[in-house]
């Protein structure tokens, strides 16, 4: 008797499909260009050892030529398959990690010289509050200025010395802790 293929038993299969090496080497070749789109000082912080990946990342970032990027991306996307990859996607990970740090920072000290200029002394107990370290005789001077500034009509510059002010504060308080 012969036996229909179809049926045969599937308990036997060793490796993954198709479709699953696919995904994954697709999630190498975005990782790659993950890593193009680094500034130079960026990509120094991720640990890359391989040197021909290296220079192939250099390559596709001078490249700027569509189809030629698309080949380099691929070629990339090969040479991380020889490697390790959860080292740099975990140190890509962290960059990210980094920089929404920054942003909430840099939103929350926006929030703070609006609320500031807004409300003026109402708002300067949040500001001690955050900055006990900060002079209430300059945020003062800085609201008078934005006020005056705004009443005559023109440009306040004011508010920009007032969010650089508070960024060195957040700054100092940073470097304390």
């Amino acid at each position: 008797m012969v036996e229909d293929p179809l049926s045969a038993n599937d308990d036997d299969f060793d490796g993954p499909s198709k479709s699953a090496v696919k995904r994954e080497m697709t999630a190498l070749q975005t990782l790659g260009e993950r890593l193009v789109e680094l500034p130079p000082a960026r990509l120094a912080q991720i640990p890359i050892t391989d040197d021909t990946l290296l220079e192939a990342i250099a390559l596709a970032q001078r490249i700027t030529a569509r189809g030629g990027l698309r080949r380099q991306l691929q070629y990339i996307g090969k040479l991380m398959r020889r490697i390790d990859a959860e080292p740099i996607e975990q140190a890509l990970n962290a960059l990210d990690h980094q920089d929404s740090v920054q942003k909430a920072r840099f939103h929350r000290l926006e929030n703070l010289r609006d609320q500031f200029l807004n409300e003026g002394d109402a708002a300067l107990d949040d500001i001690l509050g955050a900055f006990p370290d900060a002079d209430r005789q300059q945020l003062r001077q800085l609201y008078r200025q934005h006020q005056k500034a705004t009443s005559a009509g023109k440009p306040s510059t004011a508010a920009r010395k007032l969010f650089r002010y508070l960024r060195q504060l957040d700054e100092a308080a940073n470097y304390s802790d």
